[in-house]
C-alpha cells in the first residue's frame, strides 16, 4: 500500500472518529459546559502526547515551535468560534457553515498563494458542498444569507480558522517532523482553552457519560486524530484533506442511525451520496501535478 493511499485511509478513519462521537459528546454536554469540556479533552490529549513524543519534542527547534504554535492557535480559534456561534445560530446552519472550510481551503490557496486546484478537485468540492447543504439544512428552511446573525458570522470565523489550520499543517509537514508539530499544536490549543474556559459559567457533573466522552475524544479524537492528520498531510494536498473532513456529518448520521435509530431521510441520503461522490471525483481524477503543488514551498510558516 502506498503512503498516499494509507494517508487518505487514515484521514477517513479520523473523520469517522469525529462523526461517530457526535452523539456521545452531545449527551455529555448535558452535564458539562462546552468550553470546559474542550479544555479537559485537550488537556488529556496533551498528557498522552507529551510523554509519547517527548524525544521529538525535546529536539524541536524554534521553527518547529513557531509552526506548531500557529497551527494550534488556528485550531483553538476554530473550536472557540464554533462553540460561541452555536449559542446564537441553529445546529444545522452551524454544521453547514463549518463545512465551508472545504471551499475556503482552495479559495485561500488560490487567492493568497496562487495555488490553483485541478478542475476535477473543484468539481469534487462543489459536489461535496451541495451534499453538505442537503444534509445539514432542513427542507424548506433555506440558508437565508440575508438574515445572517452574530452566530453565523462567528461560525464563518470557525470555517476560516479550520481552513487555515489545514493549510498551514500541510505546509509544515513538507519540512518539519510531524510528531513534534502535532504535539506543540495540541499543547498550544490546551493552554489557550484552559485560559478561556472561565469565559462561560463553569458547569460540570462528573457523570459516567462525561468521563466516557472525555476519554474517547481526548484519546481517539484528539491525541490520535491530530497526530494522524499531521502525518497524513505529508502526502495529501490541503484541498483533499478538507474534502475528506466533510465526511464528518455523513459518519455522524450513520452512527446516529445505529445508536439512536435516527433516520437520515431521502434529502440527507442524497446529500451524503454527493459528498462521497465529490471525494471520489477529487481522489480518482484530481490527483494531478497541479494538485500536488497546492502545498508549495512558498507558503510561509514562520
Amino acid at each position: 500500500m502506498s503512503r498516499n493511499l494509507k494517508a487518505h485511509i487514515l484521514l477517513v478513519l479520523i473523520t469517522f472518529f469525529w462523526g461517530a462521537t457526535f452523539v456521545i459528546v452531545k449527551n455529555a454536554l448535558d452535564d458539562i459546559s462546552p468550553l470546559l469540556f474542550n479544555a479537559v479533552r485537550m488537556a488529556l490529549a496533551s498528557a498522552i502526547m507529551v510523554p509519547v513524543f517527548w524525544n521529538s519534542l525535546r529536539k524541536a527547534d524554534g521553527k518547529t515551535w513557531r509552526a506548531g504554535a500557529m497551527i494550534g492557535f488556528f485550531l483553538f480559534l476554530g473550536y472557540s468560534f464554533q462553540t460561541s456561534g452555536l449559542r446564537f445560530t441553529s445546529p444545522s446552519k452551524s454544521a453547514f457553515l463549518t463545512g465551508l472550510s472545504v471551499v475556503l481551503v482552495p479559495v485561500i490557496l488560490a487567492v493568497v498563494w496562487r495555488r490553483l486546484p485541478s478542475n476535477w478537485t473543484t468539481l469534487g468540492v462543489i459536489s461535496a458542498l451541495v451534499g453538505l447543504y442537503l444534509m445539514t439544512i432542513p427542507s424548506g428552511n433555506g440558508l437565508n444569507l440575508a438574515s445572517m446573525n452574530r452566530g453565523d458570522l462567528l461560525t464563518l470565523g470557525c470555517a476560516c480558522s479550520f481552513a487555515l489550520q489545514i493549510i498551514f499543517m500541510g505546509r509544515a509537514m513538507r519540512t518539519l517532523q510531524f510528531a513534534s508539530v502535532a504535539t506543540i499544536q495540541i499543547l498550544t490549543t490546551t493552554l489557550l482553552m484552559l485560559i478561556t474556559a472561565p469565559i462561560e459559567p463553569l458547569r460540570v457533573v462528573w457523570s459516567g457519560q462525561v468521563l466516557w466522552a472525555i476519554a474517547i475524544t481526548g484519546t481517539l479524537c484528539t491525541a490520535a486524530a491530530f497526530t494522524i492528520q499531521a502525518w497524513a498531510q505529508q502526502f495529501t494536498p490541503p484541498s483533499h484533506t478538507a474534502l475528506i473532513f466533510v465526511l464528518e456529518p455523513v459518519f455522524a448520521g450513520m452512527t446516529s442511525f445505529v445508536m439512536i435509530h435516527e433516520r437520515l431521510g431521502f434529502r440527507a441520503t442524497v446529500g451524503a451520496l454527493l459528498i462521497l461522490g465529490g471525494i471520489l471525483i477529487s481522489e480518482l481524477k484530481g490527483s494531478t501535478p497541479e494538485a500536488e503543488r497546492e502545498i508549495g514551498s512558498e507558503i510561509p510558516i514562520s
